[in-house]
């Protein structure tokens, strides 16, 4: 599995959108300081995408996450392979026995591929929308991540990527 966390808050994000003529779309924007965050983890080979919503990003909420991803494989065994983000070094994250980290090399967001993940559902989910309390962006949130998590075949088509599934079949 590959696992990243996004934040996302309060903060528009205005884009282009249609409109006949000769009217004039109307798109609110809203900046404020509050945020939360998405913790996901994806096999590339099915698609399959586990996903939490936790208020912060830091070695609690990480071991929250592997935690629970532990819960709903235990008969599994994972490599999650993640990002060198301090939270994910924490030393006092306990490992679960079925779940090995591995990490990507420092700088290299790029080989990621739940970042593409991100970018998908803020541009499909996020875009023009303005939230009137951090439990508005979390219900939103959560509704998004389900929808993504019951789509395996898009998330497939975003994540499969070559070099990833031949590493992973060799």
């Amino acid at each position: 599995m590959f696992m990243d966390e996004a934040r996302f808050g309060r903060i528009s994000d205005t884009r282009y959108c249609w409109c006949p003529k000769p009217f004039r779309p109307v798109c609110y924007s809203m900046v404020s300081h509050e945020y939360t965050y998405a913790y996901a983890a994806v096999s590339v080979m099915d698609g399959k995408v586990d996903s939490l919503i936790l208020p912060q990003v830091n070695g609690v909420c990480m071991q929250i996450f592997l935690d629970e991803i532990s819960l709903r494989y235990p008969d599994d065994r994972m490599i999650m392979v993640l990002d060198g983000a301090g939270w994910h070094r924490n030393e006092s994250l306990t490992i679960p026995d079925n779940i090995r980290l591995l990490m990507f090399p420092p700088y290299s967001p790029e080989l990621n591929p739940v970042e593409h993940l991100w970018d998908d559902l803020r541009e499909k989910a996020f875009h023009n929308v303005v939230f009137n309390s951090i439990d508005a962006l979390e219900d939103h949130l959560e509704e998004a991540l389900r929808n993504m998590e019951n789509d395996q075949d898009r998330i497939r088509s975003i994540v499969a990527w070559p070099w990833i599934i031949n590493a992973l079949l060799n």
